[in-house]
C-alpha cells in the first residue's frame, strides 16, 4: 500500500501538472443553498461556448494543457458566497451566480481581468481585495483543520492523497506502536474540540490499557447546538481528514471498527462521508490489512434522529445500539464500557481531523500553536450582529476583539451598519455556553479562561449580539431549546429547565418580582449540580451569565416593568403614533375600560395606567398606529 500512497500522489501530479488554470465552487451546504451549484453549470457551458479547454475531473491519460472546474467545501466566508477562488490569478469572487458566468468567462478568463464589482470591497477604506490575501477575514486567520476544506474536491481521494493524505495512517500503522501513538497525542496537549476539553491521549491511552476482544472508535458528527456548523463544514470539505484520525485513533486503542455518527439534517455531509469511505476501501486502504500491517478497521456512517442529547456519548452509543437516546450514569465510563459494553473511544469531528497533522508533522509543531493549556487552533461559527458571519478558523489564545471587529468585521448596529460602540454581548459555546460583555473582549480564548468566566469554547458557536438585544430573551431562547430537546430521564433536568423555562416567561411578561430573580439563580444552580449528563449540567449557563452580567436588565423587567431594548412586547408602553393616527376614534370605541382619549380628526393618546393591553384597540386600528399592544386575535 505504500507504493500504492505514492504512485496515486505521483500519478495526480502529473495531471495536475497540466492544469493551466483551476476554478474552485464552494458546494458547501451555504452556498449551495445560494445557487453556486447554477453557477457551477453555468461556467460550464459557457467556457466551453468560448472555446476553452475545461475539464471537471483529471484522468490519466489526458495530457493536454486545461482549466480545471471543480468543487470544494466550505470556503468560510458564508456572509459573501456563493463563493469562486481562481487560481493561480489569487482570486475569490463573492457573491457571484449563474448570471455572472458569461462576464467571468470573457473578462477573467479570457483577458485576465478582475471584475471589481465581484470582489470582497473592504468596508474601513473602500478598497478591493482581490483574493484571501487582502481580505482581512482571512488574513487573520490561521487554518490548518480548515486549511484544504475551501480549497481540495472532497469527492477526489486522489487529490486527499497528493496533499499528504494517509500518510500519518501509514506512520502509525508501520512505524508506531499502539503506545507511542497515544503518547505522540497526549504530548501534542491535543483537547477534545467537542465543549469538555478533556485530553485526548490521555482518553485513548485509558482505553488503550483496558483488555479486550473487541474495541470500537466513535466520531461524535451530531452537532446540534444552535448556529454551528464547524463539524458539518469538515465533513462536507475535508472527509477523508476525519477518516484518517480515526484510523489513528483504532491504532492507538487496538479497535477493528467504528461509527460515524452524523445528524440526519446534514444530508450532503452524510453523502461525501460514505462516498469518502467507498474510495478508501476501493483502494485498500481502509478495511482488511491496513497498509499490510495485519490490522483491520471497518468504518460505518449511522446516520442519527437529531436529538440534541445524542451528542451525549452515553445516549450516542445508545442510539447507535437501536436504542432510545438517553444518558446513563458513569462510571463506567466509555474506555470501560461503552458501545454494546466494550471499550470505546469518542472525539468529535474537529478532534479527529486534528490527528493526522500531529502524527505527521509531531506534537512539538502542533505545540507551537495556541496556549500551553490549550494548544492548537479551534474552529468557531460567527453569526448574528456581526459585518462577517461564517466559518473561522484562530489559535487558542486569540481575544473576543480579534474575532468580532478584525476578522468579523465588526457590529451592526439595526440599520444594518458596522458600529462597534453597540456592541452588548457575545454568547459562546451554544446552549450551553455563556453570554459575555464588553470586559471580556480582551479575555484570551481557551478551555480555562472562558470557564472561569462563566462560558465555555463549547463546539464553537459564536453570536455577538448589539445593543437592541434583550437579554432576557435570549437566556429563553437557549433555555427554550435545552427544554425541549432533554431526554426527560431526571428530573433536575426534565422537570428544572421547565420552571427555568417558566420564570424566564414570567419575568418577560411583567409578572415577576425581584423574589423571582432568586428562585430562578437558586433553581439554575440546583440543575447544575444535579443533572445527569453534560446536558442538564450545562442547561442553566445562559441564565446564570445573564444574570451575572446583566443583573440591571432583569431587574428593569421586574420592577419597572419595561424591556430596555423595548423587544418584550408584554412590556412595551402602550402609545399611539400621533403621524399616523388619523382621529377615527375607532380605537377609543372599541377600548373596554376607557384607556384612550382624544377628540375626531386629532391624534388621540393612551393612559398607560387604565390600558389592560387586550389588543382590542390594535386590531381595531386601520392605520398602525397603536404601537406597544399585540392587536387581538
Amino acid at each position: 500500500m505504500t507504493e500504492n500512497l505514492e504512485k496515486i500522489a505521483s500519478d495526480y501530479k502529473e495531471m495536475h501538472d497540466t492544469v493551466t488554470r483551476r476554478m474552485i465552487i464552494c458546494a458547501g451546504t451555504g452556498c449551495i443553498a445560494n445557487g453556486s451549484l447554477k453557477l457551477y453549470d453555468a461556467l460550464l457551458k459557457e467556457t466551453k461556448q468560448a472555446g476553452i479547454n475545461v475539464s471537471v475531473e483529471l484522468k490519466t491519460e489526458d495530457h493536454s494543457k486545461k482549466s480545471l472546474l471543480s468543487k470544494s467545501g466550505c470556503q468560510g466566508f458564508c456572509q459573501m458566497g456563493p463563493l469562486l477562488s481562481i487560481e493561480p490569478d489569487g482570486i475569490l469572487y463573492c457573491r457571484a451566480h449563474a448570471a455572472d458566468a458569461a462576464e467571468i468567462v470573457e473578462k477573467t478568463l479570457k483577458n485576465n481581468e478582475v471584475i471589481d464589482r465581484l470582489v470582497y470591497k473592504n468596508p474601513t477604506d473602500g478598497s478591493h481585495c482581490r483574493g484571501t490575501n487582502d481580505i482581512p477575514f482571512y488574513t487573520r486567520q490561521r487554518r490548518t483543520v480548515l486549511k484544504a476544506c475551501g480549497h481540495v474536491d472532497p469527492e477526489d481521494i486522489r487529490e486527499y492523497i497528493y496533499h499528504d493524505g494517509y500518510k500519518a495512517a501509514q506512520k502509525a500503522y508501520t512505524e508506531m506502536t499502539d503506545e507511542t501513538v497515544c503518547k505522540e497525542i497526549l504530548d501534542s496537549g491535543l483537547r477534545g474540540r467537542g465543549g469538555g476539553g478533556f485530553p485526548t491521549g490521555l482518553k485513548w491511552d485509558l482505553t488503550r490499557k483496558v483488555q479486550g476482544d473487541k474495541k470500537y472508535v466513535i466520531c461524535n458528527a451530531d452537532e446540534g447546538d444552535p448556529g454551528a456548523f464547524m463539524d458539518r463544514s469538515v465533513m462536507e470539505g475535508n472527509p477523508h481528514s476525519v477518516i484518517e484520525g480515526m484510523m489513528i485513533a483504532a491504532r492507538g486503542i487496538g479497535a477493528d471498527e467504528g461509527y460515524i455518527y452524523v445528524r440526519a439534517e446534514y444530508p450532503l455531509a452524510v453523502k461525501r462521508m460514505r462516498k469518502a469511505i467507498d474510495d478508501a476501501e476501493k483502494l485498500g486502504i481502509l478495511g482488511n490489512n491496513i497498509f499490510g500491517s495485519g490490522k483491520n478497521f471497518i468504518l460505518h456512517v449511522m446516520e442519527g434522529a437529531g436529538a440534541f442529547v445524542c451528542g451525549e456519548e452515553t445516549a450516542l452509543m445508545a442510539s447507535i445500539e437501536g436504542n432510545r437516546g438517553m444518558p446513563r450514569p458513569k462510571p463506567p465510563f466509555p474506555a470501560q464500557s461503552g458501545l454494546w459494553g466494550k471499550p470505546t473511544v469518542i472525539n468529535n469531528v474537529e478532534t479527529l481531523a486534528s490527528v493526522p497533522m500531529i502524527i505527521l508533522k509531531g506534537a512539538g509543531n502542533y505545540r507551537s500553536v495556541g496556549t500551553e493549556k490549550s494548544p492548537g487552533t479551534k474552529t468557531f461559527a460567527v453569526t448574528g450582529h456581526v459585518a462577517n458571519t461564517g466559518l473561522i478558523e484562530v489559535p487558542f489564545g486569540t481575544t473576543l476583539r480579534e474575532i468580532i471587529f478584525d476578522i468579523g468585521g465588526g457590529v451592526l448596529n439595526s440599520k444594518g451598519e458596522v458600529d462597534n460602540d453597540c456592541f452588548k454581548a457575545v454568547q459562546i459555546g451554544g446552549p450551553s455556553g455563556g453570554c459575555l460583555t464588553a470586559e471580556h473582549l480582551d479575555l484570551p480564548i481557551d478551555f480555562d479562561s472562558l470557564r472561569s468566566a462563566g462560558a465555555m469554547v463549547g463546539s464553537g458557536g459564536l453570536v455577538v449580539m448589539n445593543k437592541n438585544t434583550c437579554m432576557v430573551s435570549v437566556a429563553r431562547f437557549f433555555m427554550q431549546f435545552t427544554q425541549n430537546e432533554s431526554c426527560g430521564k431526571c428530573t433536575p433536568c426534565r422537570e428544572g429547565t421547565k420552571q427555568m423555562l417558566a420564570l424566564l416567561d414570567d419575568i418577560m411578561a411583567g409578572r415577576a418580582t425581584e423574589e423571582t430573580l432568586d428562585l430562578l439563580e437558586e433553581t439554575a444552580k440546583t440543575v447544575q449540580k444535579a443533572s445527569l449528563c453534560g446536558l442538564g449540567k450545562t442547561a442553566p449557563n445562559p441564565v446564570l451569565s445573564t444574570l451575572r452580567y446583566f443583573r440591571d436588565e432583569y431587574l428593569a423587567h421586574v420592577r419597572d416593568k419595561t424591556c430596555p431594548t423595548g423587544q418584550c412586547k408584554a412590556l412595551a408602553k402602550p402609545e399611539i403614533d400621533p403621524i399616523l393616527c388619523r382621529g377615527c376614534t375607532a380605537c377609543a370605541r372599541k377600548c373596554p375600560v376607557g384607556a384612550i382619549t382624544g377628540t375626531v380628526k386629532q391624534p388621540h393618546s393612551i393612559d398607560p395606567t387604565k390600558c389592560i393591553k387586550c389588543g382590542a384597540c390594535a386590531a381595531a386600528c386601520k392605520f398602525g398606529a397603536v404601537k406597544g399592544i399585540a392587536p387581538r386575535a
